[in-house]
């Protein structure tokens, strides 16, 4: 189209030749085109724009433009209105610009154009002022006016009020329409045609028509079905906002300050929002209080809240009290007044009254989490609301059965939730209207009971086949025939289920007023739960739950006040009213209540008893609780497990566990959680919580673990059952056959019972190794034997509780036990055994089935046969266990039937079976006595007892049968036992150490068995088998095996070693007991051939002579060890040893001079400890009392084996106090040097391996540094080189040795002779060396002398005087025996006399103990007074005879130990001698020198040699020994005085080598004679004497060498 473009120039340069016409014909073709009606409008109007715009700017003339425009103005009817417009476009762009012509030209255009456009239209298009210009208008200002007032007068002015008196005919028809009778015919749509009438007639406002119809609606509410589709179609008609402003302006209404909004609003509100007429948002801006506020009050409460608490837990005054309460009145009756309306919770009441969820919900969504529910009508609407929607799926499934219930009608409302049909359906609206209520299900006790119900019926119809995969946490549900698809429902519902109990159905029991039966109710739900679930419950409940809500914060603050409350008055007297109210209280909040009430037992242990009793009245879903709070309480991360000390315990851990114990068996608990909790605990390698484990079992099985039991207990409990419920146990032992039941249940059903016991063996050395790193030594044995004590209690309730079966199915055999869970042999043996012990009996009741024969023969051949079946497979699987070195010396035969074997089947336990029969018979006298007994109450009594009676008596005789088959087994076994295929020796150590060792610290039954069981391979004659070295062996040297046990292990120990010596002791006390019972056994062979028994030559068996000095030597040298240990320091070390001593007292000590040695160390230890360590005090009390009231059972040395006996010939010369050979052939006394020989490396290489006591052995070597001695010898004192030494010494010198051996007894001139003679030369060179030294050492014994007279009147001199070294005097009269042959007899019986009276039975015994460490040279008088304070109890090891034999060296070093110990006078008395008798001593001692003059001068004479001059020597000898040669340091500890002991040994000594057999009487007679009183004075005496002669004499220096040289020698 060509009017797209501009007037082309050329038209406006032409206009009257061509343009004009050109301009006429576009009009005219843009006219007549009807097609494209809009885009020809727009063309035309902007041509005839061109034409004016060309006026404007003056290139064409108006005129011109004008008479155009009146030809263009005919071809269209609306062309004029086009003109207009375009006028109207120029008139604002002309009034724009500053060219004034531009607006002229424009203005005359318009002028011109008048006639075609009419005034009307430009008035209406152009401006005023434009309008003023033209002419059309006068005045502009007046035109505004005059149009502004029309306007209003159109627009704004109001011609009617809405008001019903404005047309109340057509109003008052209105509402006639509307609440006519509406039961007929009439339909809303018939009413709405009426209406539409009335409207048009009486000119109604549509608005206040609509207005009206709600306020009938609201009236008339039971006609929804006519009202909803009125106002429907009605609202066709209206702006769709109407209706929702109409409503909104009735609320406001009621939002004045008192105004209370109608419910008939709320619901027509609600109705209209859920038929969708009104948009909940629109509406919800009407509704006050505003979000805000309420946001704001929800803080308030929460404030509040937390303020009652902290006032509830404020300490007040009850002063204040009163105060407070008042205050709290005021301000209760403040908040009474009425809070303002809340119009939004109204609607969200009536939105739920009618069941529109949708709207309510989004409601609540606005409001903090359970702000609306609060509202007590809100929750119970909502309750309403779930009532109905599951009414059909509980009447189906949830009804229990014979209950009726009520059932409720559903809404009559199609768009109400959907009723849930099945469980799915509850997923869809219930599950999430109850996350809506949360607590406040509380307000309806019928509806939580509807709600577990259903959780219930869920649980039995899904759970039938529930499997719980411990990964993932889910519950996997296997119903029979189920998709996966089904499963996964199932599996998403349950996880539904579990939130709505934490959210909803836990906080409102809380919520609820102590309702039991709610209580139980849930607990119907939960039992289904695996614990796992449930416990986690309980702790969102306890620490979660409670701080969700203000209403919660609150009741546990009333709960805790209220607990405190009943827990200040609960005493044992009122347990029965305050368990009722533990009771009430506990229904809603329990575990508020128990996590307050187990702080307070931890607290005060004296409360768990009144708590355990007035826990009966709990329900069990709270019994359930308890067991889980009792578990969150142990777990408790904050609390220290040791006390600050770090030694024990703690002791809320200790009470907790007591309260377990008590709790659980008496209640019917569920123990899963708990014995997984330990469990768990044992697998992160924590054993502290095996202390509830162990109380459990206790109180539940009745088995309890102790190692205080009594000997007869101990027998009892070798018995059969029955006889171990009667006399094995402390505590009566009533009714665990329920609650061992429960417990044995509860690990079956959840595999515990192994793996507790694996985890508990393998924790043993775990506590050692791994959680002990830290610990004190003390702490870390408590652990041990906490471990293992509960490992043999848990595994006695197995063994005795879990049937055969259930037993064998869950115990893999003993090679997997070990290799592969890596438990200890000795505790997998520990859980084997029952099931070897059950395999065969039921082995034996087979075959006893099969064949008829009822022979005993054939019987016992049954039960060899059926122990043969069982033991094969076990005999092979031991193989693997130990390396096959092993098998050489014993056979696996032997070890499986040591290993399996129990005390039961060793021996029957007669007496124990009589004192519990004699019991009955005393009870059943006591029943007929008894006159007030009714008659049926004795009848059933005697009954009872006849019963058990009559059932002891039969297990007595079953168990005697069974005794008499093993010990037929064992007969048939024993030849292929030990086949000692290296050594006899090596074989006794296999045997300790694989055997005897593990298993006597086992337990107490275990200790008695493995020396029961030792005394019966020596009765049944085993080949190979030497009685006598095993025993050897175990007495040999119990340190290092003391020092590594534990508390406990300790104890058993003790009880081994007691049987072991009980049995030694019995053969020691009567020759026919010893022929009978050993004379002709090949176990006391006393050569030691590798292999095979020829039958036992008469010579080589031990005598009973023999016997007792062997036996003495045992004596001596555990009291050698006993001393060691006392002598440490080392806590462990002086525990250990008093209890193992308090255990073996019955039969050691035996002999006087032992006892007496132990008693001082003991008493000292009383001293030592009694600040520093009081529980090794009050051990150390406690036995010294027992050992004082031991006494008069004591015998002397010489009663307890002979002392003295006659000379043989030199071969056989017998060595009296020698206890490696005392007194035996001379074969035998090599073959006993072997053996201790042997003895000492097997104890060091056993004990090394079984016992790890390297350390130990360090300790004993380095502990008490304060009592050593500087001399050369020192380092030989120590044990260990002793037994080096002992193991370097060829048998030869051992025999010699042993034979010169003679502390106070008198060997063969023969054999002290050649002693003397073959002193080699090196010898002398070291003798040489010692005299130097003692020389250097000589000049300050003046000094000391002055000390020493000073020091007698301080009772700490006394004490030192009292004690006389027997050391010296063994070290004297050795050397007179050696050197002078000939001296005068009577200096020595001089000597002697003064000697025996201070020492008594003491003399027989020679050498002195001292600590096992050098002492540091320091100066003799410093030593010698040292050795005064520190010395009156010295420490073993140490001894200084000159007697070289190595074994004497061993053990009179023990002797020398036990001699310490010489009966010293009390130190009162002491004193009193002391100041009576100085002077007379002082005077003594000067004659007593002059006399030791004469005797030197005379034996220079007699014997040129120096050798000779030994009596001054002897003295010098003694006084240095005292002091400064080392060996016989103890000196001062061993007798009560110095001098006339060695004094009168170097007479003895003389007369030895004069004539052995006058020496003997001479000294019998003499000993009689001095054993009297005075030994005091006369010591005292002697030592000044002693002490001045060392100073005149030099030249016994020369004899002290060779003394040095001989003792280095033989060392």
């Amino acid at each position: 189209m060509a009017a797209a473009g501009a007037l082309p120039a050329e038209w406006i340069k032409n206009w009257e030749k061509s343009g004009k016409s050109e301009f006429l014909q576009l009009c005219r073709t843009l006219s007549e085109n009807k097609s494209h009606e809009n885009v020809t409008f727009r063309d035309i109007q902007q041509a005839l724009y061109e034409l004016a715009n060309h006026v404007v700017k003056g290139n064409l003339k108006h005129d011109q433009a004008s008479n155009v425009l009146s030809d263009v103005i005919e071809f269209r009817d609306d062309m004029s209105s086009i003109l207009a417009d375009v006028f109207c476009v120029l008139d604002i762009e002309t009034s724009c610009l500053e060219e004034k012509s531009k607006r002229d030209h424009f203005t005359q255009l318009v002028l011109a154009c008048l006639y075609l456009v009419s005034d009307t239209v430009l008035k209406e298009r152009l401006d005023p002022e434009t309008l003023e210009s033209l002419g059309l208008i006068k005045q502009s200002q007046q035109f505004n006016q005059k149009s502004v007032k029309i306007k209003t007068k159109l627009f704004y002015k109001q011609q009617k009020f809405n008001l019903l008196r404005e047309e109340n005919e057509g109003y008052a028809k209105l509402i006639a329409e509307l609440g006519q009778d509406l039961s007929g015919n009439i339909t809303s749509d018939l009413i709405l045609e009426n209406i539409k009438s009335l409207i048009g007639c009486f000119n109604l406002d549509p608005n206040r028509v609509l207005d009206i119809i709600l306020e009938v609606y609201e009236c008339r509410p039971e006609y929804d079905e006519f009202f909803v589709p009125l106002i429907e179609s009605y609202m066709y008609m209206c702006e769709p906002q109407t209706l929702c402003h109409i409503l909104g302006f009735k609320f406001k209404f009621y939002q004045e300050p008192n105004g209370e909004t109608p419910s008939s609003l709320y619901r027509v509100a609600a109705v209209l929002l859920q038929h969708n007429l009104i948009d909940l948002e629109d509406l919800y801006v009407h509704l006050l209080p505003v979000d805000n506020a309420i946001l704001e009050e929800h803080k308030r409460e929460i404030v509040e809240a937390k303020q009652i608490v902290r006032k509830l837990t404020m300490v007040v005054l009850s002063s204040e009290k009163t105060e407070e309460k008042e205050k709290e009145k005021d301000k209760e009756e403040e908040k009474t007044e009425k809070p303002p309306d809340n119009q939004k919770l109204g609607l969200l009441e009536a939105l739920l009254k009618v069941g529109d969820w949708q709207h309510a919900q989004s409601i609540m969504d606005q409001m903090p989490p359970f702000y609306a529910t609060s509202h007590r009508p809100i929750a119970i609407a909502l309750c309403q609301l779930v009532h109905v929607t599951i009414e059909p799926l509980y009447r189906r499934v949830g009804v229990p059965k014979g209950a009726k219930g009520s059932p409720i009608s559903n809404l009559q409302n199609k768009r109400a939730p959907k009723q849930a049909e099945s469980f799915e359906d509850l997923r869809k609206e219930v599950f999430n209207m109850l996350c809506y209520l949360g607590p406040h299900l509380s307000h309806d006790p019928i509806l939580f009971a509807k709600v577990v119900r259903l959780g219930k019926a869920f649980m039995k119809e899904v759970g039938t086949s529930k499997k719980l995969n411990s990964e993932d946490r889910m519950v996997k549900f296997q119903s029979d025939g189920n998709k996966q698809e089904d499963k996964e429902k199932m599996e998403i519902l349950f996880s539904c289920l579990l939130n709505i109990t934490d959210q909803v159905l836990l906080p409102s029991l809380t919520l609820m007023d102590c309702n039991a039966c709610m209580s139980e109710e849930l607990w119907g739900m939960f039992k289904t739960f695996p614990y796992q679930y449930r416990y986690r419950l309980y702790g969102q409940w306890k620490n979660e739950t409670y701080n969700s809500h203000p209403l919660l914060v609150k009741v546990k603050a009333q709960t805790i006040d209220r607990a405190k409350y009943i827990m200040k008055r609960l005493t044992k007297e009122n347990v029965k009213p305050s368990g009722r109210q533990i009771g009430k209280l506990s229904h809603s909040n329990p575990t508020i209540l128990f996590d307050y009430i187990l702080s307070q037992i931890q607290k005060y242990d004296n409360l768990i008893t009144p708590v355990v009793d007035s826990l009966k009245y709990l329900t069990s879903l709270n019994y359930d609780v308890l067991a889980y709070c009792i578990i969150e309480a142990l777990a408790n991360p904050e609390k220290e497990r040791m006390k600050h000390d770090d030694t024990t315990i703690s002791s809320w851990l200790q009470s907790l566990a007591s309260f377990c114990g008590a709790v659980f068996r008496k209640y019917p608990i569920e123990l899963a959680g708990l014995l997984q909790y330990v469990a768990n605990q044992l697998k992160a390698g924590k054993s502290f919580d095996l202390l509830i484990l162990k109380e459990v079992v206790q109180k539940m099985a009745g088995i309890e673990i102790t190692e205080e039991m009594t000997m007869e207990q101990l027998e009892a409990m070798t018995g059969g059952e029955q006889l171990k419920a009667e006399g094995g146990y402390f505590g009566q032992i009533r009714n665990t056959k329920k609650s061992s039941q429960r417990l044995k249940d509860a690990l079956l059903d959840h595999d515990l019972a192994l793996p507790l016991c694996l985890l508990m063996a393998q924790q043993r050395n775990g506590v050692i190794f791994q959680e002990g790193g830290e610990k004190h030594l003390k702490l870390v044995g408590k652990l041990y034997d906490q471990c293992h004590d509960t490992l043999v209690q848990f595994g006695g309730f197995l063994a005795s509780n879990l049937s055969t079966e259930d037993y064998i199915k869950r115990v893999p055999s003993i090679d997997v036990l070990c290799n592969e869970f890596h438990t200890p042999h000795d505790a997998a043996f520990f859980l084997s055994r029952p099931m070897y012990a059950h395999h065969i009996s039921s082995k034996y009741d087979e075959l006893k089935k099969a064949e008829k024969g009822n022979k005993q023969q054939h019987k016992v051949h049954k039960y060899i046969t059926s122990c043969e079946l069982v033991m094969a497979p076990v005999h092979d699987a031991v193989i693997s266990l130990h390396l096959p070195k092993v098998w050489d010396d014993i056979s696996p035969q032997f070890y499986a039937t040591f290993w399996s074997l129990t005390m039961y089947d060793l021996a029957v336990p007669h007496n124990s079976y009589d004192r519990e029969v004699n019991k009955l018979k005393v009870q059943m006298k006591a029943i007929d006595d008894n006159q007030e007994m009714p008659p049926n109450k004795k009848k059933k009594e005697k009954e009872r007892c006849t019963a058990l009676q009559d059932k002891l008596l039969e297990e007595e005789k079953k168990q005697l049968e069974h005794v008499q088959r093993v010990l037929q087994r064992l007969k048939l076994e024993k030849d292929n036992w030990l086949l000692a295929k290296s050594t006899k020796n090596e074989t006794i150590t296999k045997f300790l150490q694989l055997c005897i060792f593990p298993r006597c610290i086992f337990s107490a039954i275990d200790a008695v068995y493995c020396a029961h069981f030792v005394e019966l391979v020596h009765q049944q004659k085993t080949p190979n088998f030497s009685t006598l070295l095993c025993y050897d062996r175990v007495f040999s040297d119990i340190i290092y095996t003391v020092a590594s046990c534990t508390e406990n292990e300790a104890s058993r120990y003790g009880r081994f070693l007691c049987c072991m010596l009980e049995t030694v002791t019995r053969w020691h006390s009567d020759r026919n007991i010893y022929e009978k019972e050993c004379g002709n056994y090949p176990g006391f062979l006393t050569i030691l051939r590798a292999t095979g028994f020829d039958g036992g030559n008469k010579a080589d068996q031990l005598d009973y002579e023999n016997f007792r000095h062997v036996v003495h030597k045992w004596h001596y040298k555990l009291t050698k060890a006993s001393v060691h240990c006392l002598e440490t320091g080392e806590y462990t070390h002086i525990r250990n040893i008093l209890i193992v001593l308090t255990k073996i007292l019955p039969w050691y000590p035996k002999v006087l001079n032992l006892g007496q040695a132990l008693e001082r160390r003991v008493h000292k230890i009383c001293q030592e400890e009694k600040e520093k360590r009081p529980d090794l005090y009050a051990l150390a009390m406690g036995y010294s009392g027992q050992l004082k009231s031991r006494k008069p059972y004591m015998v002397p040395e010489n009663e307890f084996h002979h002392k003295d006996p006659p000379a043989r010939n030199a071969v056989a010369a017998t060595v009296q106090n020698g206890p490696g050979g005392a007194g035996l052939p001379a074969s035998l006394t090599i073959n006993a040097a072997k053996l201790e020989e042997s003895t000492a490396e097997e104890t060091d290489k056993l004990k090394e391996k079984t016992q790890g006591a390297v350390k130990v052995i360090n300790k004993a070597a380095n502990a008490t540094p304060k009592v050593m001695t500087s001399n050369g010898n020192s380092a030989s004192n120590s044990k260990i080189i002793k037994e080096k030494d002992e193991k370097e010494k060829s048998g030869k010198e051992k025999d010699k040795e042993k034979k010169e051996k003679t502390p106070a007894a008198i060997p063969e001139a023969k054999a002290l002779g050649k002693d003397g003679k073959d002193k080699p030369k090196e010898e002398r060179a070291n003798k040489d060396d010692k005299t130097r030294e003692i020389k250097e050492k000589t000049p300050k014994s003046d000094k000391e002398k002055e000390k020493a007279k000073k020091e007698e009147k301080t009772p700490k001199e006394e004490k030192s005087k009292t004690v006389v070294t027997n050391a010296e005097s063994k070290f004297a009269a050795e050397k007179e025996r050696e050197k002078e042959p000939s001296r005068e007899k009577d200096v020595a019986k001089d000597m002697k006399s003064k000697e025996n009276i201070k020492g008594g039975e003491k003399l027989s015994v020679a050498g002195s103990l001292k600590s096992p460490v050098p002492r540091s040279e320091t100066s003799e008088s410093e030593r010698e007074q040292k050795r005064r304070k520190v010395d009156t109890h010295s420490s073993p090891s140490h001894s200084s005879t000159v007697k070289d034999s190595l074994s004497e060296l061993k053990d009179s070093s023990a002797k020398h130990y036990i001699n310490h110990t010489a009966p010293a006078l009390s130190k009162s008395k002491e004193r009193e001698v002391e100041k009576k008798d100085l002077d007379k001593s002082r005077e003594r001692s000067r004659e007593r020198e002059k006399k030791d003059e004469k005797d030197r001068k005379e034996r220079k004479r007699d014997h040129s040699n120096s050798d000779r001059e030994v009596p001054q020597d002897s003295t010098k000898r003694r006084k240095e020994e005292n002091g400064t040669t080392g060996s016989s340091k103890h000196s001062k500890s061993e007798s009560p005085s110095d001098s006339p002991r060695s004094n009168e040994k170097e007479k003895e000594k003389n007369k030895s080598k004069s004539s052995g057999k006058e020496k003997g009487d001479s000294v019998k007679t003499e000993k009689m004679e001095k054993s009297s009183s005075g030994s005091k004075k006369e010591s005292r005496h002697d030592k000044e004497k002693t002490e001045k002669k060392e100073k005149r004499d030099s030249a016994g220096g020369k004899e002290e060498k060779k003394h040095h040289k001989s003792s280095d020698k033989h060392r």
